[in-house]
């Protein structure tokens, strides 16, 4: 494929992907609509609520991996998404930022929560909750009752360095730490059915 192709096939790509992430934030919006809630649909490029940079490539093993068109965070408006929770609305932020110069970024959801969360920790007492298939981090994935009732750095790191948290709950635990150590309360990761904080 010609690197004209490539790119052409790049675009299109993250195309479908921006359009899917906005048509899930519309049905989102419009549940949250029935349950009375006024929520209004964001991303980081509405009203410059979240700005990130193209995250750059990085050499794997001798090779060049470029993560395309993947933003890391820079910062989140918290005054700005303040202001439309004093005015008794409820920003909802789909998981796409920008760069400043014209381009959107595909960006983590569990970065975009924590970001959010980090800037608002600011203006009001914030929990942060993790939303997931399990009831929680699991001590054994076999088991899902085997959930690890309080994570700190320190067991975070022990719980990294001997296997018993890998893969993809790696960057969400993070994200988490990062948020508490910025100032939010505290990090719930639970089912999404559980997303009451209790």
């Amino acid at each position: 494929m010609g690197l004209g192709l490539h790119r052409l096939a790049v675009g299109l790509v993250f195309a479908v992907v921006a359009f899917l992430n906005r048509l899930v934030h519309q049905e989102f919006l419009v549940a949250l609509q029935a349950f009375g809630i006024n929520a209004l649909g964001l991303t980081g490029a509405d009203a410059n609520a979240i700005r990130s940079h193209k995250r750059p490539p990085v050499v794997v093993d001798g090779s060049s991996v470029d993560y395309g068109w993947v933003g890391d965070v820079d910062a989140a408006d918290g005054n700005m998404l303040s202001r439309l929770i004093e005015a008794g609305i409820t920003p909802v932020m789909a998981p796409l930022t920008h760069d400043g110069e014209g381009h959107i970024l595909n960006t983590n959801a569990d970065t975009i929560a924590s970001e959010t969360a980090k800037a608002l920790a600011a203006i009001y007492d914030v929990t942060l909750i993790f939303s997931f298939e399990k009831k929680g981090v699991l001590s054994n994935p076999d088991d899902d009752d085997s959930v690890i009732p309080v994570i700190t750095r320190t067991l975070y790191n022990e719980y990294k360095a001997d296997g018993t948290i890998s893969g993809g709950m790696l960057p969400k635990i993070e994200n988490a730490l990062n948020a508490v150590d910025a100032g939010v309360s505290k990090v719930i990761i639970t089912l999404a059915t559980a997303i009451d904080g209790k």
